[in-house]
């Protein structure tokens, strides 16, 4: 991967994505969550803290092996079992109908093939499962929408293959969700190329 993406992405990561601004909105987009969850993208466990009492344990899906030692105390102080079960979202080590919950957060900018990971996240739900997800993306402003087509190609460069011009809403629907609550927002102080949030729950098509 290098020494840049491996060693010293995961810090960035965890200090831009860790803004104490964002804590409410990961609060309000975890608060699906109950009994057995999946969680993909799974970091540095920027969501442990405000996982809701309803969470019963959590199954990390986490590539970076920096991110999941950062993550270590907030694992340590959870009041529930968190486990590394597996490495890529794309292909998940899991039996159709596992879990009751799942969860992304600032995650489908930057896996490879958000389709695949998608499709595994409605196999391993069970019918009557919901998705939690909190993503930036693709803005509907022209003005933005063309500042994110210009800036991708670095920002896909010095943070890891994060795009910035991916419709998070069109990805989920498109995938075998039917959605039950969304909502757009540029995130505030935040630079709106980057700042174009979508968060939302949805439940798998049967």
């Amino acid at each position: 991967m290098g020494f840049y993406q491996d060693r010293v992405l995961p810090h960035i990561i965890d200090k831009t994505c860790g803004m104490p601004a964002l804590k409410p909105v990961r609060e309000q987009a975890c608060a699906p969550l109950h009994g057995r969850v999946i969680e993909i993208g799974f970091g540095s466990g920027l969501n442990v803290a405000v996982y809701p009492d309803e969470v019963a344990e959590v199954s990390a899906v986490e590539p970076s092996d920096v991110a999941w030692s950062m993550a270590a105390d907030r694992v340590h102080a959870a009041p529930i079992r968190i486990e590394r079960s597996g490495l890529d979202g794309q292909r998940l080590p899991f039996e159709s109908g596992t879990f009751d919950a799942a969860l992304s957060t600032f995650t489908l900018c930057t896996i490879p093939d958000a389709e695949a990971a998608l499709a595994e996240v409605r196999r391993v739900l069970r019918p009557e499962g919901v998705f939690a997800f909190l993503e930036h993306g693709h803005a509907p402003d022209e003005k933005v929408s063309r500042w994110q087509r210009r800036l991708e190609p670095i920002q896909k460069r010095v943070a890891g293959g994060c795009h910035l011009t991916r419709d998070i809403r069109g990805l989920v629907t498109e995938s075998g969700f039917r959605l039950v609550d969304v909502d757009t927002f540029y995130q505030p102080d935040t630079p709106r190329p980057f700042g174009y949030l979508t968060m939302g729950v949805a439940r798998p098509v049967v």
